[in-house]
């Protein structure tokens, strides 16, 4: 069986006529969630995420999204600081298992040099495991009260 050929992966900076792309993207990533947090729609049936707004408001928020060969294809959200955070990540069913996953973590985590961390919940088994492979560098690993947190540095220590 031969491997299928590396796809065409593009992870930029979501422009704010890319929120409305996140803002759908973001429903599957919460359905997906809901499994493992428990949380239900609202009232007009829809997941709530309060904080997508301020992607594009705030400084140390930065919104990224994932294309293959020119498809929406996931979105990143991180937090600038010390450490960096990986706040919401999320890769289309579709592209999953083809590396996609793990190149866009890399492209992600390149644009920020320094500490890092990825937080997990516990009952989010698939997430850790997906974690502990595709991290760029090697890892220190804690918890907080909701689970599992990675810890590592890219780039120049």
């Amino acid at each position: 069986m031969e491997a299928s050929p590396l796809l065409e992966l593009t992870v930029r900076p979501a422009d704010v006529v890319d929120k409305v792309a996140i803002r759908r993207m973001m429903q599957l990533y919460l359905h997906d969630f809901s499994e493992f947090d428990g949380a239900d729609v609202g009232a007009h049936g829809e997941f709530d995420y309060r904080y997508l707004d301020h992607y594009w408001t705030e400084a140390d928020r930065h919104p990224f999204v994932f294309e293959v060969a020119g498809a929406k294809a996931g979105f990143s959200l991180v937090r600038s600081g010390s450490p960096h955070d990986l706040a919401e990540f999320f890769v289309m069913r579709k592209y999953r298992r083809q590396h996609i996953g793990q190149r866009a973590a890399e492209l992600t985590f390149e644009r920020f040099p320094g500490r890092w961390q990825v937080r997990q919940l516990d009952a989010n088994t698939a997430a850790t495991a997906f974690w502990r492979r595709a991290l760029p560098s090697p890892y220190t690993e804690t918890r907080n009260d909701d689970g599992p947190v990675q810890l590592f540095t890219v780039g120049p220590p």
